[in-house]
Order: C-alpha cells, then sequence, then structure tokens
C-alpha cells in the first residue's frame, strides 16, 4: 500500500510541483498508504481471528525488486507529465534533473511520519500497559488509544497551537509597521493617512499605507481614456478610505472610523462605492481597485479596513472568523449610512473581495436576494470552496451546468467566468438590475481544495476539465487531497488567467458589472495595460 500510493502521488493535480513538494507528496501518501495497510491487515486478523503471517524472505526479495523499478517509472512519467502541463498554466517546465531529489526527501519525510507515527503507538502501549493493571486487556487498548489521542490533540490545540499562533502573529506585526518602498503620507484630503484625515497615517498598517498612496489620479485617468479611444469630458481623483488595526480597538469601532473618514472625504457624494474586504493581511488587490477607478473616470470612492496581521492561509486557520466579522460589520457600517441618504443621490454600492477576503465579503449576505436588494454588483475572484453563499451555489446551479461554469437560477443575478472577457454565461438571459461575477479558474486550488476530497471525487474531476487542468488527473481517496493541498502553496505561480493569479482580468469583470455598452477589446487592452504597469505607483493628485 505505501509503494502504491508512493506511485499514485506522481500523478498531475492541479498545478505542475517542483521536485522538492513532489518528494513530500510522495512521502505523505507513501505513510497514508502504509497506515491503511497496517490498518486493514489488523482489520483483517481481528474478523478472522488469526494471528499474523511471518513475512518470508522471497515477499522481501519481490518488493526488493519490484519498489525500486516502481518508482523510478513513477518519477519518470511524473516528469513527463510535470513537463506536459507546465505550458498550461503559462508556466516553464522545471529540469529533469531536479528530479533526482525527490526519492530521498520522499524517503525522509516517510521516516520522520513513521517515527512520530511508533513513538505515539509506544506510548499507547504504556498507558495500555498501566490501565491493564486495574481492568481487562481490551478496554484498556481502548481506553490507552482514547486517552492518548485525547492528550496529543488538547496539547496541540491548547498549548502548542495557540503559542506557536501567537509567536507567528508577533512575527508578522513586526512587519505591520513598515511602509511600502517610494511611498509617503499622501497629501489630498481624499485619502485615509492624510492631514485632513481622522486616521492617523501610522496606525494604518503596511498594507493600508500602501493602499491609500497609491493608485491612479485624474490626470492619469484621463490620459488612459484618451489612448483608449474613450477621452473623458471630466475626470477625478478618486477617493480612499481605510483603518488599520491599530486605528481603532475592534472591529466594529474600526469599520464606524473607516466609514467616517469616508464620508469626511465626500466619498458618499460619488457615483460609485466600492467596499472591499481585505485578505489576512489587509492586502487590497491593487489592480481590482484601480480597474474600477479607471472604468468610473475616478468618480468614486473606496472603503476597506484591516482585521489580521497574517496571510490569509494562516489567518484562516487562526482567525478565520475575523475576515467574516470584519467583512459583514464594514458592508453594515457603509449601508447603515448609505440608506439614510435619499434614493435619488446615492451612489452606485458595489463590493469585492478576493481569496479569504471573498469569503468575508459575502459574510455581509444571506444570500442572493440580499446581494440583489443591497448591491449594485459585485466582484469576487478566487474564491474559496468553503465560502458558505459560493459552495451553496455550485451546489444548486443549473442541471447540465458543470462546477467549473455554473449556471445559478438562469443567471439573473449570480454568474460565474473563467475569462472575464467573454460575455459570462447564459449570455442569452438578461442581466439586468444587481450583477454579481464570481471569477474562478479550474487551475486554482483555493477554489477547489476541500476535506472532502479524502474520501469523495469532486464533480470538477468527473465532468470535463477546464483547459488548464491535465486530462491525466486523477481523483484517488487521500493522495488527490494531499495533492491539492501541496498546490496551495503553489498557487501564485503560474501566469495570469491561470491558477490563483487573477492580475488584469479584474479590469473585464468589471467591465461586465458595471454594464458598461462601448466595451472593446483595444479599451480593455490599454487599460489593463495601465492597471498592470501603474496600480502600485504613487498616488498623484490632480490639484
Amino acid at each position: 500500500m505505501a509503494l502504491l500510493f508512493a506511485c499514485l502521488s506522481f500523478l498531475p493535480s492541479l498545478i505542475p510541483r517542483p521536485s522538492l513538494f513532489q518528494g513530500a507528496l510522495a512521502g505523505a501518501s507513501a505513510a497514508i498508504g502504509y497506515g491503511l495497510g497496517v490498518f486493514g491487515a489488523w482489520l483483517w486478523r481481528a474478523l478472522a481471528d488469526r494471528e499474523p503471517h511471518p513475512t518470508t524472505d522471497r515477499q522481501l526479495r519481490v518488493l526488493a525488486l519490484v519498489a525500486p523499478v516502481a518508482l523510478v517509472a513513477a518519477v519518470i512519467m511524473g516528469v513527463f507529465w510535470q513537463r506536459w502541463s507546465a505550458p498550461l498554466v503559462g508556466l516553464e517546465p522545471e529540469s529533469p534533473l531536479a528530479a533526482i531529489l525527490v526519492l530521498p526527501v520522499a524517503v525522509l519525510v516517510l521516516l520522520l511520519i513513521l517515527g512520530i507515527g511508533r513513538l505515539l503507538r509506544a506510548l499507547t502501549r504504556l498507558v495500555t500497559r498501566w490501565l491493564g493493571r486495574h481492568m481487562g486487556p481490551r478496554p484498556a487498548r481502548v481506553l490507552g488509544a482514547i486517552a492518548v489521542i485525547t492528550a496529543v490533540a488538547l496539547l496541540f490545540n491548547g498549548v502548542i497551537f495557540d503559542r506557536l499562533t501567537v509567536a507567528v502573529n508577533s512575527v508578522f506585526s513586526l512587519s505591520n509597521g513598515g511602509t511600502p518602498e517610494d511611498l509617503s503620507a499622501p497629501t489630498s484630503p481624499l485619502r485615509s493617512g492624510s492631514p485632513e484625515s481622522a486616521i492617523e497615517w501610522d496606525t494604518l498598517g503596511f498594507q493600508g499605507r500602501g493602499f491609500v498612496a497609491q493608485g491612479p489620479g485624474a490626470t492619469q485617468i484621463a490620459a488612459v481614456a484618451e489612448r483608449s479611444g474613450h477621452p473623458a469630458q471630466e475626470t477625478m481623483d478618486p477617493i480612499r478610505a481605510y483603518a488599520g488595526l491599530d486605528s481603532a480597538p475592534d472591529v466594529e469601532s474600526r469599520a464606524l472610523l473607516a466609514v467616517q473618514d469616508l464620508e469626511r472625504a465626500g466619498g458618499f457624494e460619488r457615483s460609485h462605492l466600492l467596499v472591499v474586504t481585505t485578505t489576512g493581511t489587509g492586502w487590497v488587490e491593487p489592480t481590482s481597485v484601480s480597474a474600477f477607478e479607471h472604468l468610473t473616470l475616478g468618480d468614486s470612492a473606496t472603503v476597506s479596513m484591516q482585521y489580521s496581521f497574517l496571510p490569509s492561509p494562516l489567518s484562516f486557520i487562526a482567525d478565520k472568523d475575523n475576515a467574516r466579522n470584519a467583512g459583514r460589520a464594514l458592508f453594515d457600517a457603509v449601508y447603515n449610512r448609505w440608506s439614510q441618504l435619499p434614493a435619488d443621490s446615492r451612489p452606485q454600492l458595489y463590493a469585492f473581495g478576493e481569496s479569504l477576503g471573498s469569503y468575508g465579503a459575502e459574510a455581509a449576505f444571506s444570500g442572493e436576494y440580499d446581494m440583489s436588494n443591497r448591491l449594485s454588483g459585485a466582484v469576487f475572484t478566487g474564491p474559496p470552496r468553503f465560502n458558505h453563499h459560493f459552495g451553496e451555489f455550485l451546489r444548486d446551479r443549473e442541471p447540465g451546468s458543470t462546477e467549473i461554469a455554473p449556471v445559478y437560477r438562469d443567471g439573473r443575478t449570480v454568474r460565474f467566468t473563467q475569462d472575464p472577457r467573454l460575455p459570462a454565461e447564459p449570455v442569452d438571459q438578461p442581466w439586468e438590475g444587481t450583477r454579481v461575477l464570481y471569477m474562478v479558474h479550474p487551475s486554482d486550488a483555493i477554489t477547489w481544495w476541500s476535506t472532502d476530497l479524502m474520501l469523495h471525487r469532486p464533480d470538477w474531476l468527473e465532468e470535463p476539465r477546464g483547459s488548464d487542468v491535465p486530462d491525466q488527473t486523477r481523483w484517488v481517496p487521500f493522495v488527490t487531497f494531499w495533492q491539492v493541498s501541496a498546490d496551495l502553496g503553489l498557487a501564485m505561480e503560474p501566469g495570469p488567467g491561470y491558477g490563483h493569479n487573477f492580475a488584469g482580468e479584474h479590469v473585464d469583470a468589471w467591465a461586465q458589472v458595471l454594464g458598461l455598452e462601448d466595451w472593446t477589446p483595444e479599451r480593455a487592452a490599454v487599460i489593463r495595460e495601465a492597471v498592470l504597469n501603474k496600480a502600485r505607483d504613487p498616488f498623484v493628485p490632480s490639484s
């Protein structure tokens, strides 16, 4: 079983794996196979009430002959598959010589996992012997195993995990005090952190300072509009409001402070208002906001706030609830003030979230109807599979539509796209009122990762694959879960349009959600180039 699982781990998944990743995956898969084999043998002996047969020299010789041949063949096929699948996601294939690292790394990982397992087994036997002095052997074995498993779980969750979380949080909080290179506090009253702002520059955090100090001004927006063949009669400097973790003591007060600064800057007087839920560190995807500002000719305001120091993967493990609470608190604070304005003078209200940010942004709504009632539109990119509404839309999709290209309720409000340059399906149905667009890539592990992969074949591996997913990708119990788990660490490696890389695609996504009628590929190309090259440039106000 260990040999079988190790060989199956070389099958391709969503992202081509470097040799070190593949070695670790092969070792972990071999350990899983070994564990299943040991458990299966024990169960069979228990049911058959028989003792184990001793291993013969002939069996060992056969294994010693088959194992190297099978592993070498698996490595060679793995190299072929990885090199063949790399161009599908815009990557350069790794050198075949790197494959010599695979088996040594796999052996080390396998021995490490087996060592930990045998240490726990020895501890269980020790506890069982002690319990055996006070009860029968069978209950002693059961209670001994339960005691060790419970103790390890409590130790990890109550001591190791908490201390590790505090340590990691402290490390990342140090970087939160810095400022991105070549940026300084804005002078324009349209930005948080300016002299007129109610939020001090030093409290915004690293990502917040980058957000308010960057982006296009009216002059740049006008120049890009001119180059795109749609000269604007008037452009404006966009408004950006942001509250950092140090700006206020808790989530609700931080949201209220961000909204107060948004109102001070005149955000509710603009025609378009965008509420952004950040990723774990407080990062706001710059090309999405910049695209929104270009397409609205600067007649827009964007508000966001920070809820964590940690990157999204760690934030998901340690404080996933913070993302949900922050997304709900910020949108509710904005909506509460927005709803008090006269109906004929309110800005159109939009929402955005990427990755873990989409998880937080979704939390502000109870479902599709609530989105339709309270939004003019939204863009959610790279949503994780555990998103409540995203998962619900996939499960309840129209019969005949696939998991990677679902159609929900005839696309009346919510639609999905793999390539926003093409109209979102169903193109033959009207898309009136609120437009909510999900951008997904078939090769994005962050979207398709789920613990269900351990024991259940997902629909996206039963239905026709995306063009960026190899045909040789197969579902194998346990193995596929660890493959896609490894893909999580590689999700940002592919080029734009693949994996978890959505750079530049926000331009066409926002064009669909905003319902721009004069949209052309030529105009899209000009704005996309400006967004990709200039979104992180320092903000230069027009006046």
